[in-house]
C-alpha cells in the first residue's frame, strides 16, 4: 500500500505524512528530501542555479521511482508542484492512493509568511503568489486525488484521524491497523 499526499506548499504534507506513517506502521518518504539528497543541495539553490524545468525533470524521476510498488507500505509526501507534470499525476493516481490536503491561500500565507526556504514564495507578494499557485494547481490536485481533506485549523492528530477514517471506509487500511476512536465519555 502506498499513500501519496498532495497539496500546496505549507499544506502539511510532510507533518501529516510522518504522523500517518507512524499510525499505520508504514515508512515515510518526503520526495523533496529525496530530491535534495540526490541533487546534493537545497531545492532553492538548485532552482537558482538550474531553473525550474531542470528541477521538475529530477522530480519526475523521483516520483516515478517512489510510486513503483515493491510491497513496502509507505506514505509519500510530494512537493507542491509535483502535479504539474502529467506523468507525475498518472504515476501518483494509478500507483498510489492520493490524498489532497486542501488549504486556502490565506491559511497558507498565515503559516508561511516568514518562510525563506520555498523558492516559489521568495517574491514581493507571497500571498498573491499563493493565490496564483492555488488557481493553477487546485484543479490538478482535484484531478489526481482519490480523497480530499480540508486542512483549515484542525490539529495534525485530527487530520490524521480524518484520513484514517477515509481509508478505513474505503477498505484501504491494513487489517492490523485500526483508526483511533475517541473513548466514550460518561455523564452523570
Amino acid at each position: 500500500m502506498a499513500i501519496s499526499l498532495v497539496g500546496l506548499p505549507g499544506g502539511g504534507k510532510s507533518t501529516v505524512g510522518r504522523q500517518l506513517a507512524k499510525r499505520i506502521g508504514a515508512r515515510f518518504v518526503d520526495s523533496d528530501a529525496v530530491l535534495e539528497e540526490r541533487i546534493g543541495m537545497p531545492i532553492r539553490s538548485f532552482f537558482e542555479q538550474h531553473g525550474e524545468a531542470a528541477f521538475r525533470d529530477r522530480e519526475e524521476a523521483v516520483i516515478d521511482e517512489l510510486t513503483r510498488s515493491d510491497g513496502e507500505q509507505r506514505i509519500i509526501a510530494t512537493g507542491g508542484g509535483a502535479v504539474l507534470r502529467p506523468a507525475n499525476r498518472a504515476h501518483l493516481h494509478d500507483r498510489t492512493t492520493v490524498i489532497y490536503l486542501r488549504s486556502s491561500p490565506e491559511e497558507l500565507y498565515r503559516r508561511l509568511r516568514h518562510d525563506t526556504q520555498r523558492p516559489l514564495l521568495q517574491v514581493a507578494d507571497p500571498q498573491a503568489k499563493l493565490r496564483e499557485l492555488y488557481e493553477q494547481r487546485h484543479p490538478l490536485y482535484e484531478e489526481v486525488a482519490h480523497y480530499s481533506v480540508d486542512t483549515g485549523r484542525p490539529s495534525v492528530a485530527s487530520l490524521v484521524n480524518m484520513i484514517m477514517m477515509q481509508l478505513e471506509v474505503a477498505g484501504l487500511l491494513p487489517t492490523d491497523v485500526q483508526p483511533s476512536v475517541p473513548s466514550p465519555t460518561r455523564t452523570g
